[in-house]
């Protein structure tokens, strides 16, 4: 596959006072043509600011992004609208993304109208393509945001994303604020739209398991910094950084009668601001060593692809085999 996204020591900084908080500390990462990339991280890591760095909806203050060859930063003016057709996102909350203000149909039509596409006749076949895409009925259209549920709302914001016919979508916690049942639906709708269309994701979440059912490949990111990345069953079937053994035993559990042995984190995450010398995770790692109070881990190739910042990989063993 050839790659779409290429983002290479991407770093984002906000002014807090006299300081500088850094959301965003050296990532790079790739998204190849039709596979789906699963970025993971509890809140407050960065996640989300990387994905509106991503669509220049951020101040970037260091690193490159290249978007199908096309260096995004510098962009300006039309062709920067252009690259907005081919990479669309979406959000968590779909009912503060959607105007509540305006029909279905006017939210699906206005990206096809900002960008001068179709005339009015052709813009409505397209709404009813769109609205069938998605699994909801063609009066839909004559309906506002709240007369829908949760997964309905989530439904139409997947639509208007993919009105301009996009190459790839960011998902920022997509099913997050949805039921569980509910999120199966819409975790099986993505999956049937990337085989039909051939579009790739960017799936940004906190639950490492779900990431895990739609992604080829997984990212962990702590403190605005990748500290663990590989094939998605590599990554949760044998995590070799220790925060990423502890995201796999904090998630929620599928099975009732699961068992697993909880992994305790001491403390609270430390500020960006005030980033901690050595791995910044050394201040809740139960692996902790003296080493890593002091040299910072890079990340490295440990086998076959699977990359991991830390010293001592595999410190602590997965507590459960979620790979059935």
């Amino acid at each position: 596959m050839t790659s779409l996204l290429e983002v290479a020591d991407l770093r984002v900084e906000f002014a807090i006072g006299r300081h500088q908080l850094v959301a965003v500390d050296g990532v790079s990462l790739e998204v190849r043509a039709g596979e789906t990339v699963g970025l993971v991280g509890e809140s407050g890591s960065g996640k989300s600011t990387l994905a509106l760095a991503l669509m220049r909806a951020r101040k970037v203050a260091g690193g490159t992004i290249r978007f199908d060859g096309a260096p995004v930063l510098t962009l300006e003016g039309a062709a920067l609208k252009a690259l907005r057709r081919r990479m669309q996102m979406v959000f968590q909350d779909p009912y503060a993304s959607l105007d509540p203000r305006m029909t279905v149909s006017r939210i699906l039509a206005e990206p096809l109208a900002a960008h001068g596409i179709g005339s009015h006749a052709e813009r409505g076949r397209r709404i009813a393509e769109l609205l069938a895409l998605v699994g909801l009925p063609a009066d839909a259209g004559e309906r506002y945001p709240a007369q829908f549920s949760g997964g309905q709302r989530q439904r139409i914001a997947i639509a208007r994303a993919l009105a301009l016919s996009p190459a790839m979508l960011i998902l920022d916690e997509p099913v997050s604020a949805l039921d569980v049942s509910i999120q199966a639906q819409i975790i099986e709708l993505l999956r049937d739209l990337q085989r039909r269309l051939a579009i790739a994701y960017l799936v940004i979440a906190h639950d490492l398991p779900l990431v895990h059912q739609v992604s080829d490949r997984i990212l962990v990111l702590y403190l605005g910094r990748i500290v663990e990345s590989g094939p998605s069953d590599a990554v949760v079937g044998a995590p070799l950084h220790p925060y990423t053994a502890a995201l796999l035993a904090a998630s929620p559990r599928r099975d009732p009668a699961e068992r697993r042995e909880a992994i305790v984190l001491a403390g609270e995450p430390p500020s960006p601001i005030d980033r901690p010398s050595g791995c910044a995770f050394h201040t809740r790692c139960p692996a902790a060593q003296p080493r890593c109070r002091v040299d910072t881990p890079v990340l490295a190739d440990n086998a076959a692809g699977h990359h991991v910042a830390c010293h001592f990989p595999g410190a602590i063993a997965p507590p459960l085999d979620l790979i059935r």
